[in-house]
């Protein structure tokens, strides 16, 4: 998929509510095409509750997205077919064998030379042994795998990973850098929430730090070294707690 030549994502007055309680409170956001950024900020700040709006698995009450160009509910469908997911949950179905998964996955989203596509994903995630097998037969590790070639398989020229450390195992962690990595030259747009931050600092160009749910702090990588990071997480989170 060809990666956008403007931003990637554009985020512009955000909110959500669940209830009464404000979740997001006017979020202002542009991520680049290309860059990987990194959202940060104590449990309850708003980082997840964002992502899953980006994901669209979830509405905001109020506020606009574009996603490379496209209008976030009127063109919702074209917006999900640019879009890969990493989560906590896998979105696979422990019924179906590995193949089955991916196949549903791929008519769904009209991937072409699909056969193809699902045999290189699985190869690369070291389950083409198992791939008739039933996914309900797999340890977690292994249908962590999976979910990472579910993710890759429509090409997705955004991939979302929401706190990557806590629903990935430290193997299905590297493999899924070594997986990005390789495919460096596609230049894919990486958002990515997490409570580390030096994994932030390790894989972000774009830093944001998000406080009870508002952006609160915006950098560069190059900006910041990884004291002065943990300086500014300490200085809009805690003090501002």
């Amino acid at each position: 998929m060809t990666v956008a030549s403007g931003p990637a994502v554009e985020v512009s007055a955000l909110t959500k509510s669940f209830d009464v309680f404000p979740a997001l409170r006017g979020v202002d956001l542009e991520i680049a095409a290309g860059e990987s950024a990194v959202i940060l900020g104590p449990n309850g700040a708003g980082k997840t509750t964002l992502l899953k709006i980006l994901a669209t698995i979830m509405n905001p009450s109020s506020g606009s997205i574009t996603v490379e160009g496209l209008d976030f509910k009127r063109d919702a469908a074209a917006v999900r077919r640019r879009l890969g997911l990493v989560s906590h949950h896998s979105f696979l179905y422990g019924s179906l064998t590995i193949y089955e998964n991916l196949e549903f996955y791929g008519r769904m989203y009209d991937v072409p030379n699909l056969p193809a596509r699902i045999a290189e994903l699985v190869e690369t995630v070291g389950m083409t042994l198992r791939l008739h097998s039933r996914l309900s037969t797999l340890s977690r590790g292994m249908q962590q795998r999976v979910a990472i070639a579910r993710a890759l398989l429509p090409e997705p020229s955004i991939i979302l990973l929401d706190e990557p450390e806590t629903g990935l195992d430290q193997q299905a962690m590297a493999m899924l850098w070594e997986v990005l990595d390789a495919e460096a030259d596609r230049k894919r747009t990486l958002i990515m929430t997490t409570h580390n931050l030096e994994r932030a600092h390790a894989r972000g160009d774009h830093i944001v730090i998000m406080h009870r749910g508002r952006v609160a702090f915006e950098s560069t990588n190059s900006e910041l070294d990884l004291d002065g990071l943990k300086a500014a997480y300490r200085d809009h989170t805690e003090a501002a707690a």
